[in-house]
């Protein structure tokens, strides 16, 4: 196993010093490749629902549905464009723009290739990545936070209730599953000892981070499909209890730019996962074994492979997975992955230090473990006082619930309280004329069948 100082830092000296078409270039694959992935994606993603759903799917529009997703753009940008009376229409025009253009700007720290194996573009060689910082991932953070104020502003410019509702679960949404995605990124940071996006490929040679950090990986599965609004977190737009969300007033190339945005964090994160923990550009096993798969053009297929199989998980979890309710997505960002990260990510930065100082692996585990016992203990003992809290509090109900409640006690009615219950209401028998005329239609129908009885 690599040792990785804390202190190092990722080579960066062959970014930046390309030439301006280049670099031009390079822009204009990622912004292709980018929006060519998320026409893919939405064929993919009807295509594998029907699928599974044992459903043709498309299969009208080009070769066996393919094209599909350029024709739904086209019809989207032929429809009439509305804009609700009252809503903000500055705001209402610039939040679909702000939903959409940082996206694409996470992409551009996305490696495709080694940095140390450069290839020939036009005989110039060069790298397979526009560009990268020491502090890559912050910006890729920081693009994916601004993306919400299209969400925001979309549902408050519409002026009108759902759309704002969903705006406000979007906020409150990004805000609880950022945080544990950047607890997951921290731990990479520790084990890598990088932030640049190039440096944590790097520091996967021996082993992917998948396999190092599970746990990170795992909360990081499950933070990017809250992240992206996809289900089963679907919660700004579900149509449901919402119509449509914060969509809900847009229509023509405005909603076709949220579908895309939605399309496009998808990919994003995707691209994300890859790169942190599913090894980036590197070939998998046992293609690995062949020493020319991590050279030259090859790296790019392995990496948009990888990425494709992470986005069909995407899809996979959508045919498979109902819709949460809002208050368990909120409990399981901030009472399951949240805590989980912090207690994973002090483990991690323990296993670190210990490294860095020195220490052998028996001794990293004895002390591990040691560390693991003693947590769970003292979580143990706080399982007992609470049960035995528990206890006093029923009991103390119980006794309230055996004592008699007069609601009107103090000279004005009060509600119950846990574990009381309201006299029974006595029923006095109803004297208005609905009442006389219930009697008079019951005499009649006996007196009906009296006769009929007599004739018979």
């Amino acid at each position: 196993m690599r040792t990785t100082t804390l202190a190092q830092e990722a080579d960066l000296s062959m970014f930046g010093g390309d030439p301006f078409w280049l670099i031009l270039l390079k822009a204009v694959f990622a912004f292709a490749f980018l929006l060519l992935t998320v026409l893919i994606c939405i064929v993919m993603e009807r295509k594998v629902l029907g699928w599974m759903q044992l459903r043709i799917g498309p299969n009208r529009h080009g070769p066996w549905g393919m094209l599909q997703s350029l024709f739904d753009g086209i019809k989207l940008m032929l429809k009439e464009d509305i804009v609700v009376k009252g809503a903000d229409k500055v705001l209402f025009i610039l939040a679909p723009a702000l939903a959409t253009i940082p996206a694409f700007m996470a992409v551009a720290v996305i490696p495709f290739g080694p940095a140390d194996d450069p290839v020939s573009i036009f005989g110039t060689s060069t790298v397979l990545q526009l560009t990268d910082l020491p502090v890559a991932l912050l910006l890729v953070l920081a693009t994916a936070a601004i993306t919400v104020y299209g969400t925001v502003l979309a549902g408050w410019s519409s002026n009108s209730t759902y759309p704002l509702l969903g705006g406000v679960r979007a906020t409150a949404q990004v805000i609880s599953y950022e945080v544990a995605m950047g607890l997951s990124f921290a731990a990479v940071f520790l084990y890598s000892g990088t932030m640049s996006t190039s440096g944590i490929v790097d520091a996967q040679s021996d082993r992917w981070f998948m396999v190092l950090l599970p746990v990170s990986f795992l909360i990081y599965t499950v933070a990017m499909v809250g992240e992206s609004h996809r289900l089963p977190f679907d919660m700004p737009e579900s149509e449901g209890d919402l119509v449509g969300g914060y969509l809900t007033e847009y229509s023509s190339i405005k909603f076709a730019f949220f579908m895309m945005s939605e399309y496009i964090h998808m990919v994003i994160v995707s691209m994300l996962m890859v790169t942190l923990f599913l090894g980036g550009w590197r070939a998998p096993a046992p293609l690995s074994f062949w020493e020319g798969a991590n050279s030259g053009w090859w790296p790019m297929l392995w990496f948009t492979l990888k990425m494709l199989a992470v986005i069909f998980v995407f899809v996979w979890a959508r045919a498979s997975l109902p819709r949460v309710r809002y208050d368990q997505l909120m409990k399981l960002g901030w009472k399951v992955l949240i805590p989980v990260a912090l207690v994973w990510l002090m483990l991690v930065a323990t296993v670190r230090g210990m490294q860095n100082e020195g220490y052998g692996f028996r001794d990293i585990v004895l002390w591990v473990v040691g560390g693991v016992i003693c947590l769970l203990l003292v979580s143990f003992v706080v399982d007992i006082f609470r049960d035995r809290a528990d206890e006093k509090r029923a009991a103390e109900e119980a006794d309230r619930a055996e004592e008699p409640f007069d609601p009107m006690a103090g000279g004005f009615p009060v509600p119950p309280l846990p574990g009381q219950t309201l006299p029974p209401v006595p029923r006095r028998p109803s004297r208005g004329p609905t009442a006389g005329v219930a009697a008079s239609d019951t005499a009649d129908t006996e007196a009906t069948q009296g006769k009929e009885g007599d004739g018979a």
